[in-house]
């Protein structure tokens, strides 16, 4: 019972920190977002979001190994196996410089190739668009090197580094802001290599904690071929599954740039930038209750891995939906305000992703508990599959007509559908109640959904495009999701749990305060 308690305050811990992180990274990343819109103007604002994309599909070799190297290193401290674990990082760091050459291969290859002959671009900006590519895949390939270091963190939920240097990275972007503004140089090209320049310091950065802290992340030569090839095997079927991600993904935004030109492409990364905010919502929470989900497999205590499951699930939708439903009742007065030029149907793509963003938030504590078992061919290959009929069904819908949001619907429907045959694939694995999910975790928050939204609305009807009616339906959709959670959204056991910890916070700063006025109040 200790360690429960333990465990819960340090998962609190981590995550009040997280979101230290997350709020100021949001504020720094709006505010940036706007002003590089501003300085690099629509098309190639677009340009940027289009070729980074394509780099990105490089890195499906590393989003796979970050997974596994995740999932070992934390299976392993939770195993209190340090011998094992310095092996695993030593292996991690083999195949992570591996993965580098492949991506640096493949994009100087095959991504050259995709870049001159299927991309559209506006041939005075060819120049620019190719530094942009270069540097955007020596960044990739820094941050692929990082992933071991990272991981190593976040398995010993040292959440509070974590923080730290993420906010000096932000620190770091608000500087290029700066220099875009009183630079002479081509806008796009500097602002790429600063972005590389960034990454680069980040990677010495997270290094040289480690190193410093961990005396299991010191690399040592060292050659294990079955704990090699259980890391591959492993994260073979998560490349499969980062792969369905990579394409339909980056895929899209690919159809949209040949459909309809860079323009729709800036509107895409006007969403995208919204949603990466608000994503970090669920992330940060999630990433301090991750190892403990894959301890808790290691240690095969099965009923408190499904408590953090339904938890995670349950407190992320809620979560999300603080942020999301003012932004998707408000979104063009929000977009307005915060960029002055909004491109053409960034409202609706960023309704449609909000709502993907969620969905894919709540299902991603079982893809951590599928992960947590290393058995993951079943989950990877039928979810890979499904992800991956997004992109033909959007091509069909675009060669039928169908206008640039019609994509996002499609990637909408697909998404509920993955996520519940998500559920019927991981009950076997985990021995996991789908009547106790369904129970604790989508009928609560449908419940909450539905009566959070009825006053919201109605006054969203009524009010006019004023800054005052936006903070106006901000307050009533806090009151109506705080309500709705309360009554609906906790358990009996979680509202008693609340209400101590409020006493407790109370009856603490009470305390405080009698003795700060016994010490310094004024003598009656």
């Amino acid at each position: 019972m200790s360690n429960v308690g333990e465990n819960s305050k340090r998962i609190a811990k981590n995550t009040l920190l997280l979101y230290f992180r997350m709020l100021f990274m949001m504020v720094i990343s709006l505010y940036t977002s706007r002003v590089i819109l501003s300085v690099l103007g629509i098309e190639d604002y677009g340009i940027y979001n289009v070729v980074a994309g394509v780099v990105a599909m490089f890195g499906f070799l590393n989003s796979a190994m970050t997974v596994g190297t995740q999932r070992y290193l934390t299976f392993e401290l939770g195993k209190e196996d340090y011998c094992q674990l310095q092996k695993v990082f030593s292996t991690s760091i083999l195949i992570h410089f591996f993965i580098s050459v492949l991506i640096i291969i493949f994009a100087e290859t095959i991504g050259l190739w995709f870049l001159y002959e299927k991309m559209i671009f506006p041939t005075n900006r060819i120049d620019a668009t190719l530094w942009v590519y270069q540097s955007s895949v020596l960044s990739l390939v820094v941050m692929v090197l990082s992933v071991p270091y990272n991981a190593m963190i976040v398995a010993h939920e040292r959440m509070n580094v974590y923080a730290y240097i993420s906010v000096l990275e932000v620190i770091t972007k608000l500087l290029i802001v700066y220099l875009l503004q009183v630079g002479n140089l081509d806008k796009l090209k500097l602002y790429a290599v600063l972005m590389f320049i960034v990454q680069l310091c980040i990677r010495f950065v997270y290094g040289f904690y480690c190193t410093h802290h961990f005396r299991e992340a010191r690399y040592m030569w060292f050659w294990d071929s079955k704990l090699f090839k259980n890391m591959l095997g492993f994260s073979g079927w998560n490349l499969w599954g980062n792969c369905a991600a990579m394409f339909f993904t980056q895929g899209l935004n690919i159809l949209l740039n040949i459909f309809f030109g860079p323009v729709v492409n800036a509107a895409r990364g006007v969403a995208v930038q919204v949603q990466g905010a608000v994503a970090q919502f669920s992330s940060n929470f999630q990433i301090a209750l991750n190892p403990q989900i894959t301890k808790s497999y290691a240690k095969k205590d099965f009923v408190y891995m499904h408590d953090l499951i339904f938890k995670s699930s349950k407190f992320t939708f809620f979560l999300l939906l603080f942020l999301s439903l003012p932004i998707m009742i408000r979104t063009e007065f929000i977009l307005i305000f915060w960029l002055n030029i909004v491109p053409d149907y960034s409202i609706a793509f960023l309704r449609l992703i909000l709502c993907v963003t969620i969905i894919d938030a709540v299902a991603n504590p079982l893809m951590i508990s599928a992960s947590a078992t290393g058995n993951v061919k079943l989950y990877q290959s039928v979810i890979g599959g499904v992800l991956l009929l997004i992109l033909p069904i959007s091509y069909l819908v675009l060669k039928l007509g169908g206008n640039p949001a019609s994509v996002f619907v499609v990637h909408l429907c697909v998404c509920v559908i993955a996520f519940i045959i998500r559920l019927f694939i991981i009950r076997s694995m985990i021995h996991l109640s789908l009547r106790d999910y369904c129970q604790q975790v989508i009928l609560r928050c449908l419940l909450v959904l539905l009566i959070s939204i009825i006053l919201p609305l109605v006054l969203n009807v009524l009010l006019n495009d004023t800054i005052l009616s936006f903070f106006i339906i901000c307050l009533a959709c806090v009151f109506s999701i705080l309500f709705s959670v309360y009554y609906i959204g906790l358990t009996v056991s979680e509202r008693i749990f609340l209400k101590k910890r409020i006493s407790a916070f109370l009856l603490y700063h009470k305390d405080v305060w009698k003795s700060f006025d016994r010490k310094y109040g004024l003598k009656k």
